[in-house]
């Protein structure tokens, strides 16, 4: 299958699984969303780890992939700097109270006049999380297929946690929850964007790709080490997120193995 349409397929159907699961049973448990978040940060934790960060080494060298890593994680820093800006939010702790905060979705559901702009903001936020997995989709389907294909069916399962989390508070704040979905469907559409990119990137020769498979694990292991896990941790006050990533690790690595 197609390595573009694969990630298309893993950002819509796995945002808008998450939202409609919301939508129909109004699973909306703060904890239980950053359980489902934390289990599928460590699956993606070993993937970076067991598959895109040794591959980088292999295809080019130490050196490459450590300023792939560091590359990833500024780009990610930098948008989210940007989001944070864009949202009136700079300077403020990035650890929130709620996910509907962490997603910016409270923008969109507290003021009715400036929904578009808020929208916007949403839109960018949660795009944000989606174009380094789409990155890795595409560098790693266009490197080799089993890889994109197991990339793409992990990126999806993590990607509806992300949507039940960014769902539920846009149906308690009016919004339709056709609407809602429709929301969600489009934010995981960006997905595709960072597939491009790879595929762009890894076609251009063996360091090329080393940067992007590193690039993305940077950014992967920014948004899951600095921002889901403790977020999680925050919102369900204990430290049962932390076990539930441990075991995604360990998952992650059986997975990674079946496919390799």
């Amino acid at each position: 299958m197609n390595i573009i349409l694969m990630s298309l397929i893993a950002g819509v159907a796995g945002m808008g699984l998450g939202g409609l699961i919301t939508a129909l049973f109004g699973s909306r448990s703060e904890k239980m969303i950053g359980i489902f978040l934390s289990f599928s940060g460590g699956v993606m934790i070993s993937v970076a780890f067991i598959e895109l960060i040794p591959e980088a080494i292999e295809l080019s060298s130490l050196l490459v992939m450590v300023i792939g890593l560091f590359l990833g994680a500024a780009l990610v820093f930098l948008f989210n700097t940007f989001i944070d800006n864009l949202s009136h939010t700079a300077g403020k702790s990035k650890l929130h109270d709620t996910f509907a905060e962490f997603f910016h979705s409270g923008d969109v559901i507290s003021k009715k006049s400036s929904m578009l702009r808020s929208g916007l903001i949403m839109l960018f936020a949660i795009g944000l999380h989606n174009v380094p997995e789409g990155l890795a989709m595409g560098a790693a389907g266009n490197y080799d297929a089993s890889l994109g294909l197991a990339l793409a069916i992990i990126i999806g399962l993590h990607n509806i946690p992300e949507g039940m989390a960014v769902t539920a508070p846009l149906i308690l704040g009016g919004l339709s929850k056709t609407k809602s979905v429709v929301i969600t469907l489009i934010a995981g559409a960006t997905t595709v964007l960072g597939a491009v990119v790879g595929v762009l990137i890894g076609s251009i020769s063996d360091i090329a790709v080393a940067l992007s498979f590193s690039a993305a694990a940077g950014a992967m292991l920014y948004v899951v080490l600095g921002e889901i896990l403790p977020q999680s941790i925050v919102s369900s006050n204990d430290r049962v997120p932390t076990i539930f990533a441990f075991l995604g690790i360990v998952v992650g690595m059986l997975f990674t193995e079946i496919f390799h």
